[in-house]
């Protein structure tokens, strides 16, 4: 399978005050291959969106005349599936929260240093788009989340929503697929997710990164870390592709950074992270294990085993360190990660008798996400008490 295709949409409209930020943004744009129109004030841009119908929308969330919050919701009556990424100063995080429930794909904090982190906003969320034209079935499951969010009056009801929402548009496209290697996943979540959040992405020609991080609890707090780990990631991979500084490819400096990252948010939010380099040219997989269970299956050759290795979270300790495990891959084999939700769901009385389970019982190599989780009796249309976390790596 090919990656899903981005650029069929590729008109944005701008919609900011400031002027010099918006030529800068549109000039950047025109050179990466997009079309673009401009608004300064938010009663100009929504009369654009009419006239020019753009497949992707910028909108500062700070406008004259009308308002970026306002404008979001003009948008949402008549399209609620058009992508719109929202721009936002530093003090403006409780209209952010407000701009994801009104159905934001994404947001950038002001000012935006590196416009490679814009450009891959815009790709990941043209993506989703995509994605949600061909799955009426997800377009529903999305209609149904907004619908209980605008009828939600309770303060914390509505933060666990948004904590929701940020996590189902922030996920990766299922199945992606990098030369012979597949990567799928899926997520069954508790009645509020927040927690489990999973990654990967290509990085020049030979690698991938992936990961499986659990953040501690539930709420807009949890959600913000894991856009924290999402901006992360994209400004490491931009760091990489504009200087050659490879962070992204070391996984315990990317958890170092997250670590000292999160730590200085002082929210109080931890996460358990599984990090890890897939080098497709060497078929060898460098990783690093941050509190993390349960830890990976390797199925291969007909044999299951758990990987190596162990750490502390993400999130609680100033100077957290982290050890990497260099492995070489079978010609063929299938990694299993799942976030601990799934030992939550297994009968078994002790831990170690539950993974004992998962690793007698793993499916079959061939067997899709949900395949996987029915074989360990998990329910994709029921709430558990945990979110719960499948990310499948295959090569056949």
């Amino acid at each position: 399978m090919d990656y899903p295709n981005s650029t069929s949409l590729t008109k944005v409209l701008i919609i900011d005050a400031d002027a010099a930020m918006r030529e800068h943004v549109a000039d950047y744009l025109k050179n990466t291959g997009y079309n673009t129109v401009t608004a300064s004030d938010g009663e100009a841009g929504l009369a654009m969106i009419q006239s020019e119908s753009p497949g992707c929308v910028l909108c500062d969330l700070n406008l004259p005349k009308v308002d970026g919050i306002s404008v979001l919701q003009l948008i949402s009556n008549e399209d609620a599936e058009l992508p719109i990424i929202v721009i936002s100063g530093e003090g403006e995080m409780t209209d952010v929260v407000e701009a994801l429930r009104l159905g934001a794909s994404d947001f950038l904090i002001k000012p935006i240093v590196d416009l490679e982190v814009l450009e891959h906003s815009i790709e990941r969320s043209l993506e989703r788009y995509s994605l949600r034209q061909e799955n009426s079935r997800y377009r529903a499951q999305l209609e149904q989340a907004n619908s209980v969010l605008k009828n939600n009056l309770a303060v914390l009801e509505q933060d666990q929503q948004a904590g929701l929402m940020v996590q189902m548009k922030m996920l990766p496209v299922s199945p992606m697929q990098k030369g012979a290697y597949v990567f799928r996943h899926q997520i069954v979540p508790s009645l509020y997710l927040s927690g489990d959040f999973v990654e990967y992405i290509t990085v020049g020609n030979d690698h991938v990164v992936f990961f499986v991080a659990d953040v501690s609890g539930h709420g807009a707090s949890s959600a913000f870390v894991t856009v924290l780990l999402k901006n992360l990631t994209a400004r490491v991979r931009s760091e990489y592709n504009h200087s050659g500084t490879d962070t992204i490819l070391h996984p315990a400096e990317f958890l170092v950074q997250a670590n000292a990252e999160l730590m200085a948010t002082g929210i109080g939010k931890h996460a358990t992270l599984f990090y890890a380099v897939l080098n497709t040219r060497r078929n060898n997989l460098v990783y690093t294990v941050a509190g993390h269970l349960p830890l990976p299956i390797l199925i291969a050759n007909s044999e299951a085993r758990y990987l190596e290795g162990k750490g502390a979270p993400v999130g609680l300790f100033d100077d957290a360190e982290y050890d990497e495990v260099e492995l070489s891959l079978p010609s063929e084999f299938r990694l299993m990660l799942f976030s601990d939700g799934i030992l939550e769901v297994l009968e078994d009385a002790s831990l170690s008798a539950k993974e004992k389970y998962l690793l007698s019982h793993a499916p079959s190599s061939r067997a899709d996400p949900e395949s996987v989780l029915k074989n360990y009796a998990v329910d994709s249309t029921q709430k558990y008490p945990d979110d719960i976390a499948v990310l499948l790596v295959d090569k056949h």
